[in-house]
């Protein structure tokens, strides 16, 4: 009993942690909602207030968005959220946060039911699975990669939480077998949730099935036969979708090395033509096609084992905070040690498949696709590196433990342990200094700040123009949808003008006096009835502008301008 008090004490101080770190200036950290919030966020609103989204279309399964036509799950979970708190991006980003902070919680009994209610040996010292659970939960509480995409309205933070829980009910479910149908129900879904769930989630459920094929034939039928039938009754919006629609599969495309196929032969296809010269016949092999392109598949897995990518210098600003990897370094030794612990210590083989499935299994999603190695597409690589960190974190104290010898009459397993615990602090320390601090400063132009500052001042003088012209050109690409937002513009007169319009980047757009386009200086109306949103640049310098946003560094953000001043 003492030590069931112990480990839930720990276990709520865990999630309290992980709860501070994901709540506490979430409307403001990072400083602005990107495209892709503000996108699920309007149509969010849209469909609460119409059933339809943003282009009318009735209760989608995925939404066309910017024509990258995304799953629709995360904009249904923001509904209620924008019910409570109005649309904004606070409620934009909370069903996230929520389900970070649920993530945090679910993985201590995942790694239970992996590691088992035995004590597990670790270099010759019975540990409580409980510990590996605590210590894991702990480090996905204040994991960089996980406390950044709980803040912010990523799909694939929530799809992480779903196949958290959807593999804890499946281990639970070979005991209690009704757990099989929560499992099923979740898993089935998720791939409704986002892009790389349609491949991870699968491969993940294969995997399990594999591992646990032998407990899964003594289940009675019924229990499988109905997880079965709950999984694909589920999925079917989004299998149904893909079978009939010619745009099912255009983020796929948009994001794949096969994409641009000129461009990513360019090379290739002058060193056949020196190896048709030469009659090499050996090159003519390895330079063919598709040696090529099986070389750019292995090489996009192998990239997200990149320590430096890992631990020093993350993928592009918006995914990291700056000047930090998605790792803590001071992780990097117990990372180490914790794969070598699973791989040939004491566990049992199913826990060591188990784990090393899917962590081997988390790139493959991104695999095949441009800008790698790439934090949201295997953001389900955790909670496995937590679990490495836990389990060698446990085996280098064991091994410390055991050390005798003193330096001028200190133990130096002290001096040791007292060292790690201070890199440790400052490790954490610089992260949330950087990320609460630093990151808003250093990368608000990253996370496109200053629509809502401008969006605000344009209210209040609205009413004096007949028509407002949006620049919707670097950085202010997707403008529209940002003024669609923070207006609130009424979704039902959106529909009826967004039939026939392109969501692609950079393409034109209007709806009621507001016009989204370049804007060309030389080429404007001079009018006072016209006001002009646009870049540093879109205008001469000494004209007289009406308010000018600055990025959080002092740069020039957006310039507002009086058509009769241009």
């Amino acid at each position: 009993m003492k030590n069931k008090f112990h480990s839930t004490y720990i276990l709520l101080v865990v999630i309290v942690i992980a709860f501070i770190l994901r709540f506490i200036f979430l409307g403001n950290v990072p400083p602005s909602p990107n495209w892709d919030e503000v996108s699920l966020g309007y149509n969010a609103y849209s469909l609460w207030e119409t059933g339809r989204d943003e282009y009318g279309k009735f209760l989608p399964v995925v939404l066309r968005s910017y024509d990258d036509y995304k799953p629709a799950l995360y904009a249904y979970f923001v509904i209620p959220s924008f019910l409570l708190f109005g649309l904004n991006t606070f409620a934009v980003r909370f069903p996230s946060m929520l389900f970070g902070v649920l993530t945090v919680l679910a993985t201590y009994f995942l790694i239970l039911e992996i590691f088992g209610k035995e004590k597990v040996t670790l270099i010759g010292r019975q540990i409580s699975p409980k510990i590996i659970g605590v210590l894991t939960s702990l480090f996905l509480a204040i994991s960089p990669w996980h406390i950044h995409f709980s803040r912010i309205a990523f799909e694939s933070n929530v799809g992480l939480a779903f196949n958290v829980f959807g593999a804890l009910f499946f281990l639970k479910g070979l005991r209690t077998h009704w757990y099989l149908l929560v499992s099923a129900f979740l898993f089935g879904i998720n791939p409704s949730m986002y892009q790389s769930d349609k491949v991870f989630t699968p491969l993940l459920v294969l995997a399990l099935a594999i591992i646990y094929l032998k407990q899964l034939l003594k289940i009675p039928k019924k229990f499988l036969v109905s997880s079965v039938i709950i999984g694909l009754v589920v999925l079917f919006p989004m299998v149904y979708f893909h079978f009939t629609d010619e745009q099912a599969f255009a983020r796929a495309q948009g994001v794949s090395v096969f994409s641009d196929q000129t461009e990513f032969l360019k090379e290739n296809v002058k060193r056949l033509e020196v190896d048709r010269q030469r009659g090499d016949v050996i090159g003519l092999v390895f330079d063919n096609r598709r040696v090529e392109f099986a070389k750019a598949i292995v090489a996009g897995y192998i990239s997200h084992f990149d320590l430096n990518w890992l631990f020093i210098n993350g993928d592009i600003a918006r995914h990291h905070a700056p000047n930090m990897g998605l790792l803590y370094l001071f992780e990097l030794p117990f990372l180490l040690i914790g794969i070598y612990q699973m791989a040939f210590g004491k566990f049992s083989k199913t826990t060591k498949w188990t784990i090393f499935s899917w962590f081997l299994l988390s790139p493959v999603p991104a695999m095949i696709t441009s800008g790698v190695p790439h934090a949201v597409r295997t953001l389900n690589f955790l909670p496995m590196f937590q679990v490495f960190i836990a389990v060698g974190i446990i085996a280098s104290v064991v091994a410390i433990s055991n050390i005798r010898y003193q330096i001028a009459k200190i133990q130096l397993k002290y001096l040791i342990f007292s060292l790690s615990i201070l890199f440790l602090l400052f490790s954490i320390l610089f992260y949330l200094n950087q990320y609460f601090i630093q990151l808003n400063y250093e990368t608000s132009r990253d996370w496109l700040y200053g629509y809502k500052q401008a969006i605000e001042k344009v209210k209040t003088i609205e009413h004096s123009y007949d028509k407002i012209i949006v620049s919707n050109q670097p950085p202010l690409d997707q403008s529209y949808m940002f003024f669609l937002f923070y207006l609130a513009y009424p979704p039902d007169m959106y529909q009826e003008q967004a039939a026939n319009a392109s969501g692609g980047f950079r393409e034109n757009h209007m709806f009621g006096k507001y016009e989204f386009r370049p804007i060309d200086i030389s080429n404007e109306e001079k009018s006072e009835n016209i006001l002009y949103i646009g870049r540093p640049g879109d205008f001469h310098e000494d004209v007289n502008k009406i308010e000018v946003v600055n990025y959080l560094d002092g740069t020039t953000a957006i310039e507002i301008v009086s058509g009769s001043n241009i």
